[in-house]
């Protein structure tokens, strides 16, 4: 059963109170935020001060004892420690644990872990986290490497999620008396400089220049799915859109895909580019309004 106070103080499961307070003390000094400026030197002063707070005490310590880390739901002391955010006062929250009448026993354990500090039949071993993926990768699906906790590996990435969404990657939560919880990935999508996606509607840009805009013509356009050859009529304006059938997204839940839009930005020549002659007669015969 995993012990992880001890840890936190440096010193075995069968120290003596002796050697429990000189350990402590050791440490305190070298973390104590006025001698140690070093990120995460605070974090890490409470924690001793917390885990001290428990084995000092003969019955918080042999409450402890008994339940190791599965008081903490299953994690490590220093994971749970720094889960509570920074702002939270550590020994309240261990002293309202280990304060409850009658111990852990009287109630017996929740899953969960301690959800307003009850019991447990066993520990939540799942693990919740998020990564950011490509724009591209949300569309058409993929694998996407990610290391945590030490491990490294690949998570598949199912075409056509959405921002905000879960995944579950099995296996790969903590791990507790031979039981392993799964890692709960939330997908952040980044943003995409070519599309936006609405629903299961892309739209894109695409330039037209003048002429085709104008009298007509064939544009290549290289899609997320496919290149393609759209056919542009005369009189195109700018913003004009053109539909393009199952070239969006993939619906996870009917299995059909959306569209996508094709709106023309119409490209000007620079007047340096064009014949003078042209230029004069443009200028002279092109409309006002």
């Amino acid at each position: 059963m995993a012990k992880s106070l001890y840890e936190t103080l440096e010193v075995n499961e069968n120290a003596s109170a002796e050697e429990i307070k000189k350990a402590y003390r050791k440490l305190a000094r070298k973390y104590h935020p006025d001698v140690n400026k070093e990120a995460g030197a605070e974090d890490k002063f409470k924690e001793i001060n917390a885990a001290y707070e428990v084995l000092s005490n003969l019955e918080k310590k042999q409450q402890y004892d008994q339940y190791g880390d599965l008081m903490f739901g299953g994690q490590h002391f220093q994971d749970f420690a720094r889960s509570q955010g920074s702002n939270v006062d550590l020994d309240e929250i261990l002293r309202q644990m280990f304060g409850q009448s009658g111990g852990f026993g009287s109630s017996g354990f929740s899953r969960g872990g301690f959800g307003g500090f009850g019991g447990f039949s066993e520990p939540d071993l799942d693990t919740n986290a998020q990564i950011t993926i490509p724009f591209d990768v949300s569309i058409l699906g993929g694998k996407q490497h990610i290391s945590l906790n030490s491990d490294s590996f690949d998570v598949k990435i199912p075409e056509g999620i959405e921002d905000g969404q879960k995944i579950r990657a099995k296996g790969k939560g903590k791990s507790y008396q031979g039981q392993k919880g799964d890692l709960i990935l939330k997908i952040n999508v980044a943003k995409s400089p070519e599309y936006t996606r609405e629903g299961d509607t892309l739209t894109k840009y695409f330039d037209v220049p003048l002429k085709t805009a104008l009298f007509g013509g064939k544009i290549e356009i290289k899609t997320i799915h496919k290149d393609i050859t759209l056919k542009v009529p005369q009189n195109t304006k700018q913003n004009q859109k053109f539909r393009v059938k199952e070239l969006g997204v993939l619906n996870r839940k009917t299995g059909t895909r959306g569209d996508l839009y094709l709106k023309a930005n119409i490209v000007l020549p620079k007047l340096e580019d064009l014949d003078s002659e042209l230029v004069k007669m443009l200028e002279a015969k092109l409309p006002e309004k």
